[in-house]
């Protein structure tokens, strides 16, 4: 059977996350989270007290960092230097500092590399803020996924609310993901943009069923 790659992109909190692993489910094929990975060079500069920002420092960390993504139970459980750290890089300061790892061309690198592994041997399904036009240039389909910045911070404070892990308020949420966005799309190095071959999708306002719905239609009608 014919390996698929499917690349799913869009700004923070658009929900690609949540809606790759029900697609992923559902057409019964591989989720690649591939935010996890930056959250995980975060984790090990803040950690080593490093400065996310501090690029010569960051470069000269990667080269040995070992990062590996590991499938237990339909759950994707992430190591870092042989330890599960699953929960641990989903806390606030990791959250921004993985938008300042992702601007480093050497982690970049480093972490695409892994990326386009996996992809090679899986049929995929893969979301990030450069799958499309970066990682995976010749995926089969390519969605940008994306919301209003009040809709994207409502999502990711309830998230937060319904895990237990909710330190901020919903002012701070949005200000971190304002932030993001603007990292993520003024980076030299691979920045956040759409494909240009990629179906941009709001889901604004929209339920998240319907919204894997339609995702899922996008898919079916071109593979």
């Amino acid at each position: 059977m014919k390996k698929i790659q499917i690349a799913i992109d869009g700004p923070s909190g658009a929900g690609k996350s949540t809606m790759a692993k029900m697609v992923s489910k559902e057409l019964g094929i591989l989720y690649l989270d591939t935010g996890a990975m930056y959250r995980a060079v975060a984790l090990k500069a803040i950690q080593s007290g490093i400065d996310t920002k501090d690029s010569d420092k960051l470069s000269q960390m990667v080269q040995d960092i070992d990062i590996s993504v590991v499938y237990q139970d339909g759950r994707q459980l992430v190591y870092l230097d042989g330890e599960d750290v699953s929960e641990r890089i989903r806390t606030p300061d990791v959250t921004v500092g993985a938008s300042n790892v992702a601007v480093v061309p050497v982690v970049r690198m480093k972490m695409v590399e892994l990326q386009q592994e996996i992809a090679k041997k899986n049929s995929v399904v893969m979301d990030g803020r450069d799958i499309g036009t970066y990682v995976l240039p010749d995926a089969d389909v390519k969605i940008f996924l994306t919301a209003s910045v009040e809709d994207r911070a409502k999502r990711r404070y309830e998230e937060l609310q319904e895990k237990g892990t909710l330190k901020q308020t919903f002012e701070e949420v949005k200000q971190d993901m304002e932030y993001r966005d603007n990292n993520d799309s003024n980076r030299d190095f691979c920045p956040l943009k759409k494909a240009d071959d990629a179906i941009m999708l709001d889901t604004t306002g929209f339920p998240l069923e319907k919204s894997v719905g339609m995702i899922l239609d996008i898919i079916k009608a071109r593979i």
